[in-house]
């Protein structure tokens, strides 16, 4: 008979990595009780509204606001000109990419608000603050813009042709940067040697993110101590503490606090500083009361960053048996009418290394320009130009099948790179450590009864319907290595604090790092508490972004938990009369080696706790701040297959069957996982089939608001089939990869290959709205 299991054992077993632990913050947001930043009130506070232009473009001829600052309750009204006096900084793109001659990328400069032009509908150009919102609002709109009306270009292409309307003087034909990837001569020559060619125009609409929870910040100055602290929602408080206090406010980082809540999504839109930070700061110090402002749903559609807007015409050479010799993509991408922080990245070199897929693909080139329009800015959004790089590579690899008469399974499987080759040094610049793509594959195929679709077509060809399927076999590259914090405290209640610069805006994270320091160091679950959105409490931190966190806050963890332990074993040699050398760590106990004398890692704790005398060699705290150097990259993968439904009456589609095999090597927690994949399957559905931002000619957003943009429901969505291929990574000491916006990457090929199956194999782009299939049926 087994012996009982103990406490500890049991723990694990329920708690530690691998188990599916639902989120530790589940009770407190589904009851109602979560704190977002418009929750936030603060003593003697005031409300801010932003003036936004309704021109597209055009010339600032004056801005009327003597209306505004007599009217009730009203504190001050300010323009750019105010900013710019008082010294504030300005918006800045971080991204350092040469053009293709080798000069450097222009970068035009953007202040909160604009002195000189508005540039898209939307553009803040001034702000009232009174003593109730009610005020705020009816002040703004008695502000009076005078702008002279420009031509505007909304279009990335048609931006970039001579004679197009110009956002930048210093910006000729708007384009801000012509970047170039890959050996062009060589990859010209694979193409003159290539038995068969395929070709696609391919658009990657730009959509609306959307978040459940818009924008929101409430401003603070103290003068005493000359500090600012801003309230925000955010996807990391260290670094937009430095870029406030760096780029904006031009003061030493620690004479700024960011202090974020629950973030109710963001998927990269509230990663950066916005316009409305700095005119918040500007009252905030001159009033000396709080300002808060928090946007409506009408105002997120025109001024949060939005997402994708690419046109690429993709290019795949093979040989006579269908073996890849190279990948060429040129084509745009819409910058929107500023930079955002890390705008141009999307389009570029996320499209390079992340368009190589699971394939052996020697030769890779992209040429992108990127363009400024009259439009919202564009930055990143969940995948942020990994989804677009499997995207056109897997309706290439769909298309060139069907054109070469090789069934798609095996020209997949030909192209993989196999397991015996990784290492393996990409055409992208990438450095796969691991994957068994075809396993993975097979797997996938299976799970969805591959073999059984002829059977589910004749039953939908019954019902008047049209089914098609389709495959998403993706990989994508996690972010780049950078510095992230992993800090333990053990607290006087006997509860233990992760402190992480990584920030959980929806993923659950609380629960995840809980089951590595549970496994690391056997401190009950329950016990287990986590501090993210304090920048005073960091000292280093990457935000969240990229699905990194668990391999750079993951790794934090168990390293910090190794000094911990280190510490521990010290300590625990005064307190059990022993040399520290004999004590051993196991399942939360330190123990004397061969003895069963020892005490619980908590125990140990309390004893600090309550006056354990400690020689002044032994370390006097458990307690550790520690930052971790560097995470690098991964490569998550898997298959995703989808089967649709169209009715041909009507055009509408329908995805009626969904089915996935990941491989996110170690899984943490298998339940969140899913919960990931599942949302970014959603956003690639949605992206797939009916979201789309829509402009008139003169730069108005025709879909302003959800009457006239459509976001997917559940009503949109089939149950979800999801399993796993773990292979670990060998890059990172937890051996994951990463799963945050894979559902993304696998969904966009998955559902328009399916789509396009449907219709015959005829070439559709996204969104395939009801319209545009009943077209494509009807010829």
């Amino acid at each position: 008979m087994n012996a009982p299991l103990d406490a500890d054992n049991l723990n694990l077993m329920k708690f530690g990595v691998g188990q599916p632990v639902p989120r530790q913050e589940d009770p407190t947001l589904l009851k109602g009780q979560g704190r977002y930043t418009d929750d936030v009130n603060l003593d003697n506070q005031v409300y801010a509204v932003m003036v936004r232009s309704q021109v597209a473009h055009g010339v600032i001829k004056g801005i009327d606001t003597a209306e505004a600052k007599g009217m009730p309750g009203v504190l001050g009204v300010w323009t750019g000109a105010d900013l710019v006096e008082a010294g504030f900084g300005l918006l800045k793109c971080i991204i350092p990419f040469p053009n293709r001659d080798g000069t450097p990328m222009k970068k035009p400069d953007r202040p909160s608000l604009p002195t000189d032009k508005v540039r898209f509908v939307g553009d803040p150009v001034a702000f009232v603050v009174a003593e109730t919102l009610a005020q705020a609002k009816d002040a703004a709109e008695a502000v009076m813009v005078d702008i002279e009306s420009l031509p505007s270009v909304t279009d990335a292409r048609a931006g970039a042709q001579a004679g197009a309307p110009q956002l930048y003087d210093d910006v000729p034909n708007n384009v801000c940067l012509d970047w170039t990837f890959g050996d062009s001569a060589k990859v010209t020559e694979a193409f003159g040697k290539a038995a068969h060619v395929t070709k696609l125009h391919i658009l990657n609409n730009r959509v609306v993110v959307a978040s459940m929870e818009p924008r929101s910040a409430i401003a603070e100055y103290d003068p005493k101590d000359e500090r600012w602290t801003l309230h925000t929602c955010s996807q990391g408080v260290f670094g937009l503490k430095n870029q406030i206090a760096n780029d904006i406010l031009k003061v030493p980082p620690e004479k700024v606090r960011i202090l974020t809540g629950n973030v109710g999504g963001s998927f990269g839109m509230k990663a950066s500083a916005y316009p409305e930070h700095a005119g918040l700061f500007h009252a905030a110090r001159l009033l000396g009361r709080p300002v808060k402002w928090t946007d409506d749903r009408s105002g997120s559609f025109l001024s949060d960053q939005h997402g994708r807007d690419h046109e690429f015409d993709a290019e795949l050479a093979l040989d006579k048996d269908g073996h890849f010799l190279a990948l060429r993509l040129t084509g745009y991408g819409n910058m929107g009418a500023y930079l955002g922080t890390v705008a141009p990245m999307m389009g570029t070199l996320n499209v390079a290394k992340n368009s190589t897929g699971v394939y052996r693909t020697p030769l890779v080139e992209v040429n992108t320009k990127s363009v400024l329009t009259n439009t919202t800015p564009v930055s990143a959004y969940r995948g942020a130009g990994r989804p677009e790089g499997n995207y056109f590579m897997e309706r290439l690899v769909d298309q060139a099948a069907r054109e070469m008469g090789i069934d798609q399974i095996e020209l997949r499987k030909r192209n993989h790179v196999p397991p015996d080759a990784m290492p393996h040094k990409t055409g992208g610049d990438t450095l796969y450590d691991s994957g068994e793509f075809t396993a993975l594959l097979d797997k996938a195929l299976a799970a969805s009864d591959w073999a059984g679709y002829d059977r589910r077509k004749a039953e939908s060809k019954a019902r008047g319907r049209i089914r098609g399927r389709g495959i998403g076999n993706y990989l994508e590259v996690t972010a780049p290595p950078m510095k992230e914090q992993g800090g333990l405290r053990f607290e006087p209640n006997g509860d233990v604090t992760i402190i992480t610069g990584t920030l959980d805006y929806g993923q659950g994270h609380w629960s995840a790092f809980a089951q590595v320091l549970t496994t690391k160091l056997g401190i009950p679950f329950d016990r287990i508490k986590l501090i993210q959105g304090d920048s005073d409490l960091l000292v280093a931190g990457g935000g969240t972004g990229g699905s990194k966190s668990i391999m750079a806050s993951g790794a934090a963890i168990v390293e910090a938990s190794d000094k911990v332990i280190d510490k521990g074993k010290q300590i625990a040699g005064v307190a059990l009369e022993a040399a520290a050398a004999d004590i051993e760590f196991k399942a939360g106990r330190f123990n004397i080696v061969g003895t069963d004398r020892g005490i619980g890692i908590l125990d140990l704790a309390e004893k600090l706790r309550t006056g354990l005398k400690l020689p002044p060699d032994v370390p006097a705290t458990l307690d550790v701040t520690h930052v971790h150097e560097a995470a690098p990259s991964a490569y998550p993968n898997g298959a995703h297959v989808c089967e649709v439904e169209i009715d041909p009456d009507t055009g509408v589609v329908e995805v009626v069957k969904y089915t996935m095999v990941n491989d996110f090597g170690t899984v943490i927690n298998p339940l969140l996982v899913a919960g990931q994949s599942h949302g970014g399957v959603v956003q690639g559905i949605g992206q797939a089939i009916m979201e789309q931002t829509v402009y008139s000619e003169d730069g108005q957003l025709i879909t302003g608001s959800f009457t006239d943009y459509a976001l997917p429901r559940a009503d949109n969505v089939p149950s979800f089939d999801v399993g796993f291929h773990s292979v670990p990574a060998k890059t990172n000491l937890l051996g994951a990869k990463g799963c945050g916006e894979a559902g993304c990457a696998g969904s966009l090929p998955s559902v328009m290959n399916a789509i396009v199956d449907a219709l015959g194999g005829k070439h559709i782009n996204m969104p395939c709205t009801p319209e545009r299939v009943w077209e494509a049926l009807n010829g």
